[in-house]
């Protein structure tokens, strides 16, 4: 069929057609906009969830809906490699800029600045050009510790923000690549402006691992957050997730195919939208059937192989491939970190630094003590297909 008209679209972050199965993360994350909005009380969150279950997609969803409510939002990847100072000045700056706008707002911006001028200093935070056109405040956000001046720049933005009859939200993708200090502040700020009933709202996502990476933080985060956990569809939510924009673009397919995708992808948003993408681009016409996807399957696991995978696996050490390597020969996880460790004849206590880094690397998290598992749904399946495994 036309492939111009394909509606799919598999990618990093891309907004699917129909977003299925998450209505109700959607609506809780709306309630607790308009509720810090209006002074109440509500709970920053984290979604937690593999790769490819569309975190960064409901991220974008819910930046769109802080907007239409009235918030400023920042929305910010942390990579693995950057300071978090350095990643939020330049939001920081631009929220101020924005809230310097409205008349209201004006002293409290202009303290906020002050303040944002200090953090600046202390955190030796260069980004090209920009700069802060007032005096530093003493004794605001200019101690060097990141804990206190966060502390301090979030509730300077949230009276500032308060002042404009607005709130500020603020969405960090990849969470668990801050440091641990990092998450620690991050956390701190955020239960000082919830104190203050100031209107700052976070929303993160991450990999399963943040959930305890935050309580290990701060012991208070599971009561400060909640969070949802983003998984595969259901079977009727990914029936939706393809079925629908097929229908939308007044073509059909069978139920025979739909039923063989769903079961295929396991439900997973991201490989729901590369089968639906290749069954599309292989149908001659409408409707697509078992024999359109049996091809497309071919299609969609090399393109899977040659980048969704691959990049990931090309992260890893030889020995680090050794070892998911072995957790593969297992067959479908989760994994007991002693079952890998007896299958490379090796002690599970030598082996733990090496553990460590590929769950540091995010290509593998603990579900519970002692269990292993891969954080890429199907990847197990990738390494079957292409890396000799022993018998």
């Amino acid at each position: 069929m036309d492939p111009v008209r394909n509606p799919f679209a598999p990618g990093a972050g891309s907004q699917p057609p129909e977003l299925a199965g998450r209505d109700e993360i959607v609506a809780d994350a709306t309630t607790a906009l308009r509720r810090m909005l209006v002074g109440k009380h509500a709970q920053s969150q984290m979604l937690l969830g593999l790769r490819g279950t569309g975190k960064t997609v409901l991220l974008n969803t819910i930046e769109n809906a802080a907007e239409d409510i009235g918030y400023l939002t920042s929305v910010i990847e942390a990579p693995e490699d950057k300071p978090l100072a350095e990643l939020l000045y330049p939001k920081m700056q631009q929220v101020l800029r924005k809230l310097s706008l409205i008349e209201a707002a004006k002293a409290k911006t202009h303290a906020a600045m002050k303040a944002l001028r200090s953090f600046a200093s202390a955190f030796k935070v260069q980004i090209g050009d920009l700069s802060v056109s007032v005096d530093p405040e003493p004794g605001v956000a200019d101690s060097g510790n990141l804990e206190y001046d966060l502390s301090d720049m979030f509730v300077a933005i949230g009276n500032a923000a308060k002042a404009a009859g607005k709130g500020w939200c603020l969405l960090i993708d990849e969470v668990q690549y801050l440091k641990s200090d990092e998450l620690a502040a991050l956390i701190v700020a955020i239960h000082k402006v919830g104190q203050k009933q100031l209107p700052v709202i976070f929303f993160g996502a991450g990999l399963p691992q943040l959930a305890g990476l935050s309580g290990d933080a701060k012991s208070y985060a599971e009561r400060l957050f909640s969070y949802p956990k983003v998984g595969a569809l259901d079977e009727e939510a990914a029936l939706k997730a393809v079925r629908g924009p097929i229908n939308d673009e007044g073509e059909e397919i069978t139920a025979s195919a739909l039923s063989d995708i769903c079961r295929i992808t396991e439900g997973y948003p991201y490989f729901l939208q590369e089968w639906g993408f290749q069954s599309w681009n292989t149908a001659e016409g409408s409707p697509i059937d078992v024999s359109d996807v049996e091809k497309a399957t071919e299609s969609a696991l090399k393109r899977l192989d040659d980048g969704f995978f691959q990049v990931r696996f090309d992260r890893l050490t030889p020995k680090e491939r050794e070892y998911v390597i072995a957790m593969a020969e297992l067959g479908k996880g989760p994994y007991r970190s002693s079952e890998v460790a007896e299958r490379l004849g090796e002690p599970p206590s030598k082996l733990g630094p090496r553990r460590a880094q590929i769950i540091d690397k995010g290509m593998i998290y603990s579900p519970q003590y002692g269990d292993i598992d891969f954080t890429v749904p199907m990847f197990d399946d990738y390494l079957r297909r292409n890396w000799e495994l022993s018998d």
